[in-house]
Formats: C-alpha cells, sequence, structure tokens
C-alpha cells in the first residue's frame, strides 16, 4: 500500500460520520470512543513518521524516511530481519506488532516547530497515527513531543540533541534514543585538551535555538574545565545560509579555536566560509587555529567535502561499528539503498524497534502499557555507582549495552569521538572513529543543573 493509499485511508476513516455534518477526528468521534487515542480495531496499526523533507536538515530528513521504511519492512517480517536477529529482547516475530501489519504515514517538519506540529497533529487526528517519530531539529522535537503528551500517544525523538529535550521539557510520553549535548562536551572535551593542549581561546558560533543553546553552554563549560577560555559566544539565525559576515570577526577576537554550534546545511557552510577565510591556515597565538564542530554526521561530512578533514566532533552512531547490531543494520540498510546509513537512520530505525518491542512486551498499544515497558524493570547499567541507574537494559541495537533510563528517559550508552578522515577510501568512508567513550564518563544524574526544571509526569492515554 502505498503512502498516498494511507493517508486515503486515514480520511475515509475519519470522514465515516460525515453523513451527520462535518467530521470529526477520529480521537474526537464519541461514537469512536476508545480506552486510549487511535486505538487499532483492524488489522493494521498505522506509524506517523515526521521528518524534515525540506528546510536544512533535509538530508537527515531523507535519510531517516528511508530507515523507517526498512523498519516497517522487518517489522511486517520482509528483507532480512536486520536488527530483528541482534536485538536483546526478542519480543518481535516479523509478523507485525501484536499481529497488525504496520502502515505508514509521512510528514514533512520543514525544520521548523509549527510545521512540524500540524504535520503530527494531522497524522494523529486525520490518519490514526498511534505513535509520532522523526525530527532532526531540538526545537521540533520539543514542540512535537509536547503535543504527544496533550494527544495521548507515544513519541519516540529522532534527531534531537538538545540537554532540554529530556531536561526541562520531557514529557512521559516521549522517549529519547540519540545521546545530548552534555554526552558531547564530556566525550569530546578531553580529547580536545589533549590534542590541542589546555591554553585555548574559544569563539563560538551557536545555532540560535535550543540545540544550539544547551550544545554551546555544554562544550564551554567541559572546555574551560579543561583549562579553556571561551571568548565569545554569537548566536546565528537557523535559516542562515552564509556566514561570512559571523566568520569575519574571529580573525581579530584572539581566539585560537572556533567552535561550530551548527547542524546540518548550517555546518556546512558555517564551515565551508570558515575555511574561505584561511582560517586552518593561521597561527594564532603562537598557535595552529583549529575549528570544532561538536556534533558531526556523515551526511554533514559529505556536504562539507574536503573541508572536514582532521575537524574532530562527536557522533551517536557510525557505520563503520563492527557489534552484531551494527553489522545486520549497515548489511540490511547497504542491500535495500546501495550506501552505508547514516546516524539519522541508525537512530530512527532503532527508536521504530523499540516501540514496536515496547508493545508486543506490554501486550497492549497503549501508551501508558508501552511508557511501563520503556520504563523497564529497574535494570541498570554495570559499572555506575547511582541510585538513578535504572531502567529498561537492552543490547544489539548498536553501541553495546543500552540504558532507557526511567527517571527522564534519555538514552545512556558509548558515544564516539569522530574526526574527518584525512584519506577516505570512498565517498562513504569520510569519518573516523578515534575514541569510543564509556558510558560512565557521559554519566549524569537527573538533577544536574544543565536538566534542571519541568517535569516528566504521568503517561497520557488519551482517548
Amino acid at each position: 500500500m502505498s503512502n498516498k493509499d494511507i493517508s486515503r485511508r486515514g480520511v475515509l476513516k475519519t470522514g465515516a460520520v460525515a453523513g451527520a455534518g462535518v467530521a470529526l477526528p477520529t480521537i474526537f468521534t464519541a461514537s469512536q470512543a476508545s480506552a486510549f487515542t487511535n486505538e487499532p480495531t483492524g488489522s493494521s496499526v498505522t506509524l506517523g513518521f515526521n521528518v524534515p523533507q525540506t528546510g536544512p536538515y533535509a538530508d537527515e530528513g531523507a535519510d531517516e524516511l528511508r530507515a523507517y521504511q526498512l523498519a516497517v519492512e522487518h517489522l511486517n517480517g520482509e528483507g532480512d530481519g536486520g536488527m530483528l536477529n541482534t536485538f536483546s529482547s526478542k519480543a518481535l516475530k516479523g509478523n507485525g506488532i501484536l499481529g497488525k501489519k504496520v502502515e505508514y504515514v509521512t510528514g514533512d517538519t520543514q525544520t521548523k516547530s509549527d510545521a512540524a506540529r500540524a504535520s503530527a497533529k494531522s497524522m494523529i487526528e486525520k490518519d490514526g497515527a498511534i505513535m509520532i517519530t522523526g525530527g532532526s531539529s531540538s526545537g521540533v522535537a520539543v514542540a512535537v513531543q509536547a503535543l504527544c503528551q496533550e494527544a495521548g500517544v507515544i513519541f519516540m525523538a529522532g534527531l534531537t540533541h538538545s540537554n532540554d529535550t529530556t531536561g526541562k521539557d520531557k514529557k512521559a510520553n516521549g522517549f529519547r534514543h540519540f545521546f545530548d549535548a552534555y554526552m558531547s562536551g564530556a566525550a569530546l572535551a578531553p580529547v580536545l585538551a589533549k590534542l590541542y593542549g589546555p591554553d585555548r581561546k574559544a569563539y563560538h558560533l551557536t545555532a540560535d535555538y535550543t540545540w544550539g543553546w544547551t550544545q554551546q553552554e555544554s562544550i564551554a563549560a567541559a572546555t574551560e574545565a579543561q583549562g579553556w577560555e571561551t571568548v565569545n559566544n554569537v548566536l546565528t539565525p537557523l535559516a542562515s545560509t552564509d556566514f561570512s559576515s559571523y566568520i569575519a570577526p574571529v580573525l581579530n577576537s584572539g581566539a585560537d579555536v572556533l567552535v561550530l554550534n551548527h547542524y546540518g546545511g548550517n555546518m556546512v557552510n558555517s564551515l565551508t566560509n570558515a575555511v574561505q577565510f584561511g582560517l586552518r591556515d593561521k597561527q594564532v597565538n603562537g598557535k595552529n587555529f583549529e575549528i570544532v564542530v561538536p556534533l558531526y554526521s556523515r551526511l554533514m561530512a559529505k556536504g562539507a567535502g574536503e573541508n572536514v578533514k582532521g575537524i574532530f566532533g562527536s557522533t551517536n552512531w557510525h557505520w563503520s561499528l563492527q557489534d552484531d547490531g551494527s553489522k545486520a543494520f549497515v548489511q540490511s540498510f547497504g542491500t535495500k539503498y546501495g550506501f552505508p546509513p547514516s546516524q539519522a537512520a541508525h537512530t530512527c530505525y532503532v527508536q521504530t524497534l523499540l516501540y514496536a518491542d515496547a508493545v508486543e512486551r506490554g501486550g497492549s498499544f497503549n501508551p501508558c502499557s508501552v511508557v511501563e515497558a520503556l520504563e523497564g524493570d529497574d535494570s541498570s547499567l554495570p559499572g555506575i555507582s547511582s541510585d538513578a541507574n535504572k531502567g529498561f537494559l537492552f543490547d544489539g541495537l548498536g553501541n553495546g549495552p543500552t540504558l532507557y533510563r526511567s527517571a527522564d528517559h534519555q538514552c545512556f550508552k558509548d558515544v564516539l569521538v569522530v574526526k574527518g578522515k584525512d584519506n577516505p577510501e570512498s565517498e562513504f568512508d569520510l569519518l573516523e572513529v578515534v575514541e569510543i567513550t564509556p558510558t560512565a564518563q557521559v554519566w549524569y544524574e537527573p538533577d544536574n543543573p544543565m536538566f534542571a526544571g519541568g517535569n516528566l509526569g504521568t503517561c497520557n492515554p488519551g482517548a
């Protein structure tokens, strides 16, 4: 069934009472009252994939959608099964979810919070989506997560790196498999200090929204703890495409490091402008000038081309990892699409499987059952002594043992420090993993000041 067909099916479903006047959305139709929002009553279940198909993060969105489509195939018993074969939980059998065939609808977030909310709302109300997932912007994630909490559906976040997503803006119906800005700083700063020395002066350019703010705060705090000085932080609009006017002042600032708290197309453009201004060829304070990109992806590296060589950053996952789960996913994705998956693809594929698995283990699509299953049975990660080290512990989905912490629905796993590869062997061999940072090094308590405020609350089943 095509996406168009599925969307049409959703419209027909919500229009069942058209003869009595204006059709009401499914979740507000009294005659279809159910125990929870969009309770599946037929032989299929609909998931909502809300990705940036336009805007500065569109490359990530395209790869997310590829991964979602692959996950649906595997859940429905098609293809080689991918990570269903390596996942430590064995609840998924390749016969859909609770025996119902998985179907999906898609939306375009446009990397805009309002557009993302409208798209998610349409998928819930018109198409009967029981779970929403996707996005490559933390502003989008925070907005859609709040909507899903209100509507009574589960939100499985795609790419969202802001501390706020599972900090002050956390919600009981939302879960994040991606790492966060604090973790990037904790993993990256010691490596930078070892490479470039402790006596450095950093100038930050920062995307002006929730992710950029918390990314800058995190990397600045972590590098300052290593002895660095932050000489300036300049906010840049998310819609910017030319960063020349922001790069020029760096030359007279006394800084010897430029930190680009940018992602996607923003990072590609700002890094390109920085290289055009000759920053990588300069010496300042008797040191070679350096550029750092705290949050990296292969798609960004591809867009930036030669400019990424030797530049350090962090990433959530990389296709070169040799654990069984990563290898299985890379094999499946590569066979279907002809190239390796990005971290965006990995995150979204895994989130789909984790949702389906939670439904199976809980025996219900009820959001409260899903929340209970994803919060786990108070399992804990080895080697971490903390009362907060409790939740759903799993393995076989990449990055080693992973904990969905029940206290804030943040996942904890190893974090990768990477650099742009000097001598790539192919157009996909652009990043080199230089360090796998153990979970214990990036661990933090739920009451850490960078995550203060907010209240997880309780699950909302909706209707």
